[in-house]
Order: structure tokens, then C-alpha cells, then sequence
């Protein structure tokens, strides 16, 4: 399953006050796992940069002012996301910045069906505590010290290490995928074709029983007594 998680930057909070887009940062995944291959773009937002914005990001409306127009980017943006879906944390902000600068340049919006939002996913698996970025890498161990600012490929980067933590972590294939399966694939099929027919590593000595010999017999005495063929039978046989 491709999927990219998504984080930008912006002038501020609402695209409707005149707001613009100026960072966008995007991670690919494949099955939970970032595969190398990353979107980052600076993009001139044709405006100047409020300070309250400036303080969370550090951009300036100088740094962006060589920087390439959304519609210069808009095709690479498009095309590295195709029909992946997009990971984002609090997305009606994100994909609010987004649908309108594709609106601007004559581009469909993303629908909501293409996109999972992190944060209310975190908010149903902890329901207490925060669910910000930061709460949520410091409650599953991960390293965040660089994110001294905002920055869309960090905090995509991050978000990555936060939903693999989110669908089992690390531990998530058990050790039944095969190395050579571990690396990305263009091709699904063949990738998860590998996952599904891996061979499960058994164990050198088997583990002892743990029931005795006295319990084994009361429990088949327990069900002899049952009525008709029980599941367990089937299973014994």
C-alpha cells in the first residue's frame, strides 16, 4: 500500500484571508515503510510574512522570493502523489492550503476519501494526553530534538516514524517478510505476493507444555461429556 505522509508550511492559518502556501514536504511509504523517495519544494507565496508565521517556520518573504510559483510546481506535486494516500496530521488544515492553491491553477481538488487524518486517529488511540506531533513522538520514543521549527519535510519525516508507531511499530512484520521483499517494489502485487507467502521462522526446540498430564485428562474428560462432535475434537483429530 502506498501512502505519503504530508506536512506545509504557510503564511498563516486560513487560505480564505489571503493566506498562501509556501513549504510542502511529503514522504513516501510503502506498507508503513518510508522508502527514500521524498517531494520537498520552497514555493514564493507572492505576499509578504507575518511575524506570528515567520516565528513558527523561520521562512521570510525574502528567502521565498526567488523561490518557484505553486503553478511551476503544481505537475511534480501531482504526479510524486498520485493515488497514494495522504498522511497528515490535523489534515483539513493542510489539504484547506492545498485544494486552493490547485484551485488557483485550474487543477480538481484532492477529495477527503484520499486523505487519513493522524490526528484523529491519535485522539481514538490516546484519548487523553495531547495529540500534537511533538506529545506524540515523545510518547513513542522518537527522536524530534531537530524540530527547533517548523519545517514539511521534518515534520513529514516524523510524522512517518509516528504512524509506523501507530500501526504496530517496528515489530509490524514480525520478521516474516524476506529480506529481499523489504525494499520498495513498483510492482504491489509482487510485494505483497512476498509478504503473504513468506515462510514463518520456527523455533530450534519447541517450547515445553505447559499443562500437566492431569489437567490434559480432566479437560478431555470435560469434553467427552459435551454433546455431539465439538470444535475441539475436530481439532485434536
Amino acid at each position: 500500500m502506498r501512502e505519503i505522509s504530508f506536512d506545509t508550511e504557510t503564511t498563516g492559518l486560513n487560505p480564505l484571508d489571503g493566506d498562501r502556501l509556501v513549504e510542502i514536504g511529503g514522504v513516501e511509504l510503502f506498507n508503513f515503510i518510508p522508502t527514500g523517495r521524498t517531494f520537498h519544494v520552497y514555493v514564493n507565496p507572492q505576499r509578504d510574512m507575518p511575524e506570528e508565521a515567520f516565528r513558527v517556520h523561520g521562512l521570510s518573504a525574502e528567502f521565498l522570493s526567488d523561490k518557484p510559483l505553486f503553478a511551476d510546481v503544481a505537475d511534480a506535486f501531482l504526479e510524486f502523489v498520485g493515488d497514494a494516500r495522504l498522511v497528515i496530521h490535523n489534515a483539513p488544515f493542510d489539504m484547506g492550503f492545498i485544494n486552493m492553491e490547485l484551485g488557483r491553477v485550474g487543477r480538481p481538488p484532492i477529495g477527503n476519501e484520499q486523505v487519513l487524518d493522524t490526528l484523529k486517529l491519535a485522539r481514538r488511540l490516546h484519548p487523553t494526553g495531547s495529540a500534537s506531533l511533538d506529545a506524540l513522538c515523545n510518547r513513542y520514543g522518537i527522536d524530534n530534538s531537530k524540530r527547533t521549527k517548523h519545517g514539511a519535510l521534518l515534520d513529514a519525516e516524523l510524522l512517518a516514524e509516528v504512524y509506523l508507531e501507530m500501526n504496530g511499530g517496528k515489530q509490524k512484520n514480525l520478521g516474516l517478510m524476506p529480506d529481499d521483499a523489504k525494499s520498495y517494489s513498483d510492482d504491489e502485487d509482487d510485494a505483497q505476493g512476498l509478504l503473504k507467502h513468506a515462510p514463518a521462522k520456527q523455533r530450534p526446540t519447541p517450547l515445553s507444555a505447559r499443562l500437566t498430564e492431569e489437567e490434559l485428562k480432566l479437560h478431555s474428560e470435560f469434553v467427552g461429556g459435551m454433546k455431539g462432535e465439538t470444535l475441539w475434537s475436530k481439532y485434536e483429530g
